[in-house]
C-alpha cells in the first residue's frame, strides 16, 4: 500500500471538494482493507478494498496534479509496474520476508527523495512563506519525514541482509550502543528544532537538513544491527510502521490528503502489530524503538552441547506409524519448513492422515518465521484450510489431549526453557506447549545447531520426544511414502 501511496503528489492549497471526497472514500477503502486483512477468510476481500482505494487515490491525484506531466508519471508507473511484476513472479514464498524488507527500504528512500526535492525547490511545492523562507512547519515536516525515511531505508537494508543470509543473524552488540542510539536520535530532534527556527532562505542553505538525513541513515543501521534473527518479525513490523509515518509526514509537505491518511493508517497499524508481537515475545516495546532488544553478549547456550546429550532418534517409518495410530495430531510449522519449502508435501501428509480418520490441526506461533503471518502465508499457498489453522492462545490448551505434536522446523517457539529457565534469553516468551502431547516428533537437520535465539531446546531431550534428523521436505516425503 505505502509503495504506491508515495506516488500521490498533488499539493494545491485550494483543493476542490470532490477531490477531498475522493480521498475520503479512498481512506475508507484502506480502513476496510486493514479490517479484511485481520482474518485469512476475509483477506482476499481486504486486498480488493485496498486496490480499489489506491486506484481512486491515484486517479484523483493524476487528475489534479500540477508538477509532472502525465507522460512522465505514466512512464514512471509503467517502469515500476514492470519491475514489480517481474519480482513478484520470480520471488519464492520463502523469500517473502526479504522482499518485504526491500520494499520498506524503497518506501523510506522515496520519502527522503521527496523531502530533498522540497528542500531544493520549495516554490514548486508551495511551502515558501511571504519572506521567501521555507515555512517553519514545512521545515519540521520535511526534516521528520526525511529522518524517518532514512531510518527506514538503512534499517531495512540491514534487515534484508540478515534475512537473506548476507550477514549473520546474530546480534552485533556495539559498546555503549544505547548511549549512541539515544544520543543520535536526540541530535536529530535538536537539529530539527534548530532547522525550523533558522532563517535560511532559498535552496542550498540549511546544512542542518543534510546533517539530519546523514544521522538518520546512520541510526537506522545502529538500531537494527544489535537485533538478532529470532526477533526479525518484530523488526519487519516496526519498519513497516516507520514507512507509514515517513509517508504521512511527506503527505503534509505535499498537501496530499491521501498520503496523510494512508501513512497514518500504515504507521499506526504497524505500531499496534509491533506491540502485539513484542507481547508475544516478552519484549519491551520501548526497547524495540531504541534498537536495544538484541541479546546480551552472554545470552545463548552452547550450540554444540546438544551432541553430548542423549536423545531419541527415529525414522520416517517410526513417525508414519505413530501418526497413523493417533486420534489427534497438532502440526507446528516453523522457519525450517519455509527454508525446505515443505508446505506442499506437508499438506499431502495431512490429507492422508485425515483419510485415515486422524484429526489434524495446525498451531501457529505469532513470531514463527521471519515476518508477521509468515507461516499463515505458506500454509495458505499450500491450500491448507483456514479452519484447521489456530493461533497460540486458541490451541495451546489442546496439546495435552493430542497424541502427536509434529514440529517441523520450529525451534525457539517450542522451547520449554522459556517457561522454566530464568537465565534464558527467551524466558517469559509464550511458547507452544508441544511437550504436553503424548509424543512429540521434531524434524531438524541435525543436533549440532541452536535456534536463532542461540539457545538449546530442552524439548530435544525429553522422554516423549523423537528427533527426526533430516531435511524437512525430504523427511515429510518419506513419511508420506510410508503412510501410503
Amino acid at each position: 500500500m505505502m509503495e504506491f501511496a508515495l506516488l500521490l503528489a498533488a499539493g494545491a492549497a485550494d483543493v476542490p471538494a470532490w477531490v477531498l471526497l475522493a480521498y475520503l472514500v479512498a481512506g475508507v477503502c484502506f480502513i476496510l482493507a486493514l479490517r479484511g486483512l485481520s482474518s485469512p477468510e476475509s483477506s482476499r476481500r481486504g486486498n480488493g478494498y485496498g486496490m480499489v482505494g489506491m486506484a481512486i487515490a491515484v486517479v484523483t491525484t493524476l487528475a489534479t496534479h500540477e508538477i509532472a506531466s502525465i507522460a512522465e508519471i505514466g512512464m514512471a508507473i509503467f517502469l515500476g509496474g514492470i519491475i514489480g511484476l517481474t519480482v513478484a513472479r520470480r520471488i519464492a514464498m520463502t523469500a517473502m520476508p526479504q522482499l518485504v524488507a526491500a520494499f520498506h527500504s524503497l518506501v523510506g528512500m522515496a520519502a527522503v527523495l521527496v523531502a530533498a526535492a522540497a528542500f531544493l525547490n520549495p516554490s514548486a511545492f508551495g511551502i515558501l512563506g511571504a519572506d521567501g523562507n521555507i515555512l517553519a512547519v514545512s521545515r519540521i515536516e520535511m526534516a521528520l519525514g526525511a529522518a524517518i525515511g532514512a531510518i527506514t531505508f538503512s534499517g531495512s537494508v540491514i534487515a534484508f541482509a540478515k534475512l537473506n543470509g548476507n550477514m549473520s543473524g546474530a546480534p552485533i552488540l556495539l559498546p555503549a550502543r544505547h548511549v549512541i542510539n539515544l544520543g543520535t536520535l536526540g541530535g536529530i530532534l535538536a537539529l530539527t528544532g534548530l532547522y525550523a527556527l533558522s532563517g535560511d532562505a532559498g535552496a542550498g542553505e540549511g546544512m542542518e537538513f543534510w546533517i539530519i538525513v546523514a544521522l538518520a541513515f546512520l541510526v537506522g543501521f545502529l538500531l537494527i544491527i544489535p537485533i538478532g534473527g529470532a526477533d526479525m518479525p518484530v523488526v519487519v513490523s516496526m519498519l513497516n510502521s516507520y514507512s507509514g509515518w515517513a509517508a504521512a509526514a511527506m503527505g503534509f509537505t505535499l498537501g496530499n490528503t491521501a498520503m496523510i491518511i494512508t501513512g497514518a493508517l500504515v504507521g499506526s497499524s504497524g505500531a499496534i502489530l509491533s506491540y502485539i508481537m513484542c507481547r508475544a515475545m516478552n519484549r519491551s516495546f520501548v526497547s524495540v524503538i531504541a534498537g536495544g532488544f538484541g541479546q546480551d553478549a552472554s545470552a545463548g547456550g552452547d550450540k554444540g552441547s546438544a551432541i553430548d546429550r542423549s536423545y531419541k532418534a527415529g525414522s520416517a517409518e517410526d513417525a508414519a506409524f505413530l501418526l497413523s495410530q493417533a486420534d489427534k495430531v497438532i502440526i507446528v510449522p516453523g522457519y525450517g519448513m519455509a527454508v525446505a519449502q515443505a508446505q506442499h508435501v506437508l499438506r499431502e501428509m495431512t490429507d492422508l492422515l485425515k483419510e485415515k480418520g486422524v484429526e489434524v490441526k495446525f498451531a501457529i506461533h505469532p513470531v514463527a518465521g521471519r515476518m508477521p503471518g509468515h507461516m499463515n502465508v505458506l500454509l495458505a499457498e499450500a491450500n491448507v484450510p483456514y479452519d484447521e489453522v489456530f493461533e497460540l492462545e486458541d490451541i495451546n490448551s489442546e496439546f495435552a489431549q493430542a497424541d502427536v505434536a509434529f514440529v517441523i522446523g520450529a525451534n525457539d517457539v517450542t522451547n520449554p526453557a522459556a517457561k522454566t529457565d530464568k537465565t534464558s534469553p527467551i524466558y517469559g516468551m509464550p511458547v507452544l506447549d508441544v511437550e504436553k502431547a503424548r509424543t512429540t516428533l521434531f524434524i531438524k537437520r541435525s543436533m549440532g545447531g541452536a535456534g536463532y535465539a542461540g539457545v538449546e531446546n530442552e524439548l530435544f531431550f525429553r522422554d516423549n520426544t523423537m528427533m527426526l534428523l533430516s531435511d524437512a521436505k525430504k523427511m515429510v516425503e518419506e513419511i508420506v511414502k510410508s503412510l501410503d
